[in-house]
Parts: C-alpha cells; sequence; structure tokens
C-alpha cells in the first residue's frame, strides 16, 4: 500500500496506460517540458518525448477538436484543459462531436478520448478560472462524467477513463492536488457508476461530490459528538451515476443531504434529489436538503470567497434543519 497524491495518482495512471498502450498520447497547453499548470504531467515528456506528450497552442477548440479527431481514426487522447471554466470556447467540438459521433455512426466508430480539466475555488482564481461546471456536461447523452475525491479513486478512474471507448470529462478540484491518500499496490480500474460509501451511518445520508466528500466527513465527526450517524456516500461519476447506492442508503436513513460545491441552482444534487423524489419518497422522513454555492460568480476577495464556498459546517447546519 504506497500513500500518493492526488497529483502523483494521476501521474502514475497516464505513465502506466502510455507504457501499456502505445495509442495512449497526451496534449495540451503547457503539458510537455513544464509539466503541465499545476505539474500533473511532470516527467511524462522525459519518459515518451514530443510525438506522445505535446504541447499546444492556448486554444480549447484545438485541442478538443484535436482529440475527437485523433480519437476517431483510433488513438486514445488524453487532453489537459488548464482550467474547466475554459471549456466553453471548445463546447461545439464537445456536445456537437466528441459527444455524439459513435451514436450518429451507428456505432462503427469510437471516440476514446478524455478530457482532463482542474475545476473548483479555493486558490483565490476569482470568477473565470474557479467554477464548478459538472452539471453542464452530466446533462450531454454520449459523455461520462468523473469526478473523483481520493487520490485511489483519480488512480483508477483515470485508468478506466482513458480504455473507455467513449469521451470522458474528468474533473479533478485543484485544492485536491496535495492531498494525500492510500493507493493500493495492486490497484486498477475502479468502474464507473459504482458509489463509494466512505462513511456508514444510521440517520441521515450525505451524498457529496468531489472536495465536499471531506466537508461531508468531517461533518460527519461534529454529528456524532451530538448523536446523529451520518452516512456519506461519494457518487464518483454523475454521468453514470448510481443511484442504487442512493437510494439504498436513503431507503436505509430516511433522509437526505446533498453537497457540491457548484452553485445549488440547476446542480447536479437538483437531479439526485428528482431521482430520490420519484422512487423513493415515501422513505423519507423530511425534506431532501441541498448544500451548495449561492447564484453568484466565485468571488476573488479571498473573504468572499470563503464565505462563497460551501462547507463543514453548511452541511451540519442542514442535517439539523431537517433533523429538528
Amino acid at each position: 500500500m504506497a500513500q500518493k497524491t492526488y497529483m502523483q495518482a494521476l501521474n502514475d495512471a497516464m505513465r502506466e496506460e502510455m507504457e501499456r498502450d502505445p495509442n495512449v498520447l497526451i496534449f495540451g497547453e503547457d503539458v510537455g517540458q513544464f509539466g503541465g499548470c499545476f505539474g500533473v504531467t511532470k516527467g511524462l515528456f522525459d519518459q515518451f518525448g514530443e510525438r506522445r506528450v505535446r504541447d499546444t497552442p492556448i486554444t480549447e477548440s484545438a485541442i478538443v477538436g484535436a482529440a475527437t479527431g485523433a480519437a476517431a481514426a483510433g488513438l486514445r487522447p488524453v487532453c489537459e484543459l488548464m482550467f474547466v471554466d475554459f471549456i466553453g470556447v471548445s463546447m461545439d467540438q464537445l456536445f456537437n462531436q466528441a459527444a455524439k459521433m459513435r451514436y450518429m455512426f451507428g456505432g462503427k466508430t469510437t471516440i476514446p478520448m478524455v478530457l482532463r480539466a482542474p475545476q473548483g475555488g479555493g486558490i483565490g482564481a476569482a470568477a473565470q478560472h474557479s467554477q464548478s461546471l459538472e452539471s453542464w456536461f452530466m446533462h450531454i447523452p454520449g459523455l461520462k462524467v468523473v469526478m473523483p475525491a481520493t487520490p485511489e479513486d483519480a488512480y483508477g478512474l483515470l485508468i478506466s477513463a482513458i480504455r473507455d471507448d467513449n469521451p470522458v470529462v474528468f474533473l479533478e478540484h485543484k485544492m485536491l492536488y496535495g492531498v494525500e491518500g492510500e493507493v493500493p499496490d495492486n490497484a486498477g480500474p475502479i468502474p464507473f457508476g459504482k458509489a463509494r460509501i466512505h462513511r456508514e451511518g444510521t440517520d441521515v445520508t450525505i451524498v457529496a461530490l468531489s472536495k465536499m466528500v471531506y466537508s461531508a466527513l468531517e461533518a460527519a465527526e461534529t454529528l456524532a459528538a451530538k448523536g446523529i450517524s451520518a452516512e456519506v456516500v461519494d457518487p464518483r461519476t454523475v454521468s453514470p451515476l448510481d443511484m442504487d447506492s442512493i437510494l439504498t442508503s436513503v431507503k436505509k436513513t430516511h433522509s437526505l443531504v446533498i453537497a457540491h460545491e457548484a452553485v445549488k441552482i440547476a446542480g447536479a444534487g437538483a437531479e439526485i434529489a428528482a431521482q430520490v423524489a420519484e422512487d423513493a419518497i415515501d422513505y423519507l422522513d423530511a425534506p431532501i436538503m441541498r448544500v451548495g454555492a449561492p447564484f453568484v460568480p466565485v468571488p476573488f476577495s479571498p473573504p468572499l470567497e470563503e464565505a462563497f464556498l460551501p462547507n463543514a459546517e453548511d452541511i451540519v447546519a442542514a442535517v439539523e434543519k431537517i433533523r429538528s
């Protein structure tokens, strides 16, 4: 069992898949000798050279368009977008081309491409570099959307993403890159659509995405001191979404709080809440509560950003509200 940072786990997954499959290549802005904006591709250029680790112009439309074409031609590109906020420049290439080509060609082609993109706030990067946009992508049929919270999950889910024959949007919270955790020596791919139960409980289900998993676990400790047993569920992928695990937990605890860093309005939590209401409303003893950011751009000011970002205290308050 090795202790690794989230960043190192991602780097190891890419390196091992490149060693295993010569069709895997990496490209993006500054991913070569510089090693990526956050250092995730560090060392890969030295090992695999510029033919397989390529720097691109600052043009997201070209990156995603080239990835789509390369994937359709039989390669397995892993592209790094410096910030998820810039993906809007390439949305036509992503949701009109990559997401639909396999379907529109009757399955005669595959699009095995991965778009890695840091997202989330916490570093004072302001409104254009700090958003959480997973709900954009989970609304598009044909895309798979991955949000790992731990180094082990980052490693296993990235392997699965690279091996998948469909386009995958792989969202990495930038505040998680330095988080350390255990990665088993024999770790392998982790299947999509299978949630992880980080903590078992009996009184309330807390479904948390990405970095909010750690806030949920902190909240669970606070709640335990008050005699409330919280179960923490991490979907790990929001498309496909493991509703079976969420519903099983809700049927046991009879209450649900959903936490994500994205703005609460029209977020992933709204879809989870809707499906639980459709399929398990008779099991609920209280209304479903969502914890998310307010419907404003992410502030630049550190104190305002701190006030904007949801945290463990917000989760505790949501749980206490429904139990009152």
